[in-house]
């Protein structure tokens, strides 16, 4: 590497500045003063009832309807376990979080990807399937900012997807980790807003607050809230109620919406500093997702690529990059790279595109 410091585009990870560790200490100090003999003791499984309360609020759910867990990929985790039997599809993005393919593959489901176009799924390819005649159980996806290509899914596409949710009897798996993450324009309905007897929606305080506090949530239909409690309960006892009361108490103090500020603030220009890198050093040679907000940028590389070669290739210049292959369910994704900027200053942004340029045409340059 002659000395090169390392750039890492492989985990999507929050910037360390980002983390309030001082306002964390005066939550800790607090909780633990005010609700101390519930947060060091067991408790129930659906999780901390003033956070409860405030999540229904603000998803017009009832409390308890909504579930708190080791992060929301613990939730999904059961949820899996819970309503797939071996051999049962489940549908999702193409590409898509690799551990959601992961999860689900591990409670014996099918995992078959559907198409991503620029607005989000394919939702014509979603119905062709449906009508003939496949049956999911369930179909994940990440509407907003998604991971790990950065699309939004187009409002119209929601409401097609939610009415085929519920026309087909399928659940749809809504995960949120990003929404509130938005650098321009205006929010979106949710698959939920459409659907709400037919969509769990997933969210968590990791990329909002700190992954390390580990607090995320369910909303669930009411059919499938007792009986994931229950699974939740039989797992794990209950999730630690201390970090879901510092999160709670953290809302409280009316510092979030200042601190999603604050995030905004600090991740816009790294947004811009990889679209503009990207126009620079891949116009014409690759294809790209231009997101208004989150954690990531998908690149798809013209020509033939293989992934191992990337890979190598990249180490040798001082280029972490994380194998596309693992977000697609269907095979493939050997020339796509997920690019997560959030936790790179934009000066490490701009020279690790250039860097990926210089793998990238190597790679190309050397097939032909």
């Amino acid at each position: 590497m002659n000395g090169q410091s390392v750039i890492s585009f492989t985990r999507g990870v929050p910037a360390t500045e980002s983390f309030p560790k001082m306002k964390l200490a005066e939550c800790a100090t607090a909780v633990l003063m005010e609700y101390g003999d519930e947060v060091l003791q067991y408790a129930p499984a659906r999780g901390f009832r003033p956070l409860r309360a405030h999540i229904a609020a603000e998803t017009g759910a009832h409390e308890d309807q909504v579930i708190i867990g080791q992060g929301s990929l613990q939730l999904l985790d059961l949820l899996a376990r819970m309503l797939v039997h071996p051999g049962e599809v489940a549908y999702t993005e193409e590409p898509s979080y690799d551990r959601a393919i992961t999860v689900l593959r591990r409670a014996g489901a099918r995992v078959v990807g559907i198409p991503l176009r620029d607005d989000g799924l394919d939702v014509d390819m979603l119905e062709e399937r449906l009508r003939r005649g496949e049956r999911p159980v369930l179909l994940y996806l990440v509407p907003d900012f998604q991971n790990p290509s950065g699309s939004v899914m187009a409002a119209p596409k929601r409401q097609r997807v939610a009415q085929l949710a519920r026309e087909y009897g399928f659940w749809v798996v809504e995960d949120l980790p990003y929404r509130r993450l938005r650098y321009w324009g205006a929010d979106l309905p949710t698959l939920r807003d459409f659907a709400p007897e037919r969509v769990v929606q997933m969210s968590s305080y990791s990329k909002l607050i700190s992954p390390g506090l580990r607090v995320g949530y369910a909303v669930l239909p009411p059919d499938l809230a007792e009986p994931l409690a229950k699974m939740a309960e039989d797992t794990y006892i209950n999730a630690s109620y201390l970090n879901q009361a510092m999160v709670y108490e953290f809302i409280r103090r009316g510092w979030m919406e200042p601190h999603l500020e604050y995030l905004r603030a600090l991740y816009r220009p790294r947004l811009d500093a990889i679209l503009e890198a990207l126009e620079e050093h891949f116009g014409g040679r690759a294809t790209w997702h231009r997101p208004d907000g989150g954690f990531f940028v998908g690149l798809y590389l013209n020509g033939s690529v293989r992934a191992d070669d990337l890979l190598r290739r990249g180490q040798e210049v001082g280029l972490r990059l994380t194998d596309g292959r693992g977000f697609f369910a269907n095979g493939g994704g050997d020339g796509f790279v997920r690019l997560p900027f959030c936790a790179l200053t934009p000066e490490e942004i701009r020279e690790g595109v250039q860097r990926l340029a210089k793998v990238a045409y190597g790679v190309l340059q050397s097939l032909k």
